[in-house]
């Protein structure tokens, strides 16, 4: 099951036969709706170090079939109009998935991969991927589109020129999601004020008041737009930690001051754990 290489835009989506890819593929849906650019499946078989043994190599083709063939039909039962594509590719997931995503308009994988899955912690191709891919990349933790209960997309920004295309794409989102968006900004408080509430309070007042002047030119352009902004003493975590269940996407940019790693690696993980809170990171390499 196999079509030519393409280089035409598209959303990739990694499969490896976990509950989580499954997710990916049904969030991706919607962004292929949307761009109406093919939805393309794509599952990487891993090469066997020694000697070929024709047998396994054949188990390993025969698995990679089925969990893309059951992607597919999670994909077909949506009843939505995406155009798909499928592609079962030799190489290992990580490189594979970002040579696949060189033209994509975004990468969406599951945040635990099958060898992962028990573990909770995000997998080493969603890592990979997130500090190297040139495309936008969506690690997904779930996906329910039944739920009734809105929740927000969260996009984190800062002073940087970068910030403007995290907004845009925040509000992308949230109009995509029917979703509510919070523009968060976090500041580091200093050693005489770190106790002092009145100063906290003070700071977190000045910050969203410039916060709301800078999106101010985005709610005349989206005057139905349900947008917050929201000051946060320390880093995005402090947020997120008693927040992540009203969350269902967060938007990052490549170049945050508090480095990838962190939305990726064990930070993200216990303040995310038993979520289907999902993160977008908009590398500098490609954000848009």
């Amino acid at each position: 099951m196999q079509d030519t290489h393409r280089a035409s835009p598209s959303v990739v989506v990694g499969i490896d036969g976990s509950r989580n890819g499954i997710s990916a593929a049904l969030w991706a849906v919607d962004e292929a709706v949307e761009r109406d650019i093919p939805l393309r499946l794509v599952c990487a078989v891993e090469p066997r170090e020694g000697p070929v043994d024709p047998e396994r190599a054949a188990r390993a083709l025969a698995t990679a079939e089925i969990a893309v063939r059951t992607a597919l039909t999670a994909v077909e039962s949506t009843d939505k109009p995406v155009k798909i594509e499928v592609e079962i590719l030799q190489g290992l997931p990580a490189a594979t998935l970002l040579e696949a995503g060189r033209a994509a308009e975004m990468i969406c994988i599951g945040a635990t991969g099958i060898k992962h899955a028990t573990s909770g912690r995000v997998g080493s191709t969603a890592a990979a991927l997130a500090g190297w891919a040139h495309s936008p990349v969506a690690i997904i933790r779930g996906y329910d589109p039944m739920s009734t209960t809105p929740r927000s997309v969260v996009v984190e920004v800062d002073q940087s020129p970068e910030s403007d295309v995290l907004i845009e794409r925040g509000i992308q989102e949230a109009q995509l999601r029917h979703a509510p968006l919070v523009v968060i900004s976090a500041w580091q408080a200093g050693v005489t004020d770190i106790h002092d509430g009145a100063a906290v309070d003070q700071q977190n007042r000045s910050l969203e008041a410039q916060l709301n002047r800078r999106l101010a030119r985005w709610t005349r352009r989206y005057p139905k737009l349900d947008v917050q902004s929201v000051a946060v003493r320390g880093d995005l975590l402090n947020y997120l930690s008693p927040h992540a269940h009203s969350i269902q996407l967060v938007v990052v940019g490549g170049r945050r001051s508090h480095g990838i790693a962190e939305m990726v690696g064990p930070p993200s993980y216990l303040a995310l754990h038993d979520t289907d809170c999902s993160v977008l990171i908009c590398n500098s390499h490609n954000p848009l």
